[in-house]
């Protein structure tokens, strides 16, 4: 039998610069609340989920950006009803629902609250 290798993610941080904002518009238009903390110096808003998983954070060394790495969510079955959700929340859709392949399902690219170029994945 092949070992399982692990996922090439195990963690990942959105930089927000107005941590509230960031907050709101990620629940909003996942429809999840975020797990609200303080870790030192940082706040930090943690996404729900098992496996790979990850958080908003503000504070030192966290500047949003939208010429950097690109995360992409998980939508589950159709990235639809999130990605109508962009907009109103404040973010900027700047590439519709796109089929990657039969195979690998959809995609759609955004700018989030805080300026940072995000992605939603899903397989319809």
């Amino acid at each position: 039998m092949e070992e399982q290798k692990p996922n090439a993610i195990n963690w990942f941080e959105i930089p927000a610069a107005d941590f509230n904002r960031a907050v709101k518009f990620y629940s909003e238009i996942l429809q999840a609340d975020l797990s609200v903390n303080k870790m030192g110096n940082l706040d930090m808003g943690f996404f729900a989920g098992g496996g790979v998983s990850g958080a908003v954070v503000a504070g030192e060394g966290y500047k949003p950006s939208a010429d950097g790495t690109m995360v992409y969510l998980n939508c589950g079955n159709d990235l639809t009803d999130v990605l109508n959700r962009i907009e109103p929340a404040g973010g900027k859709v700047i590439m519709p629902k796109t089929e990657i392949t039969p195979e690998y399902g959809h995609c759609a690219v955004f700018i989030d609250s805080e300026g940072n170029k995000m992605a939603l994945h899903s397989q319809n």
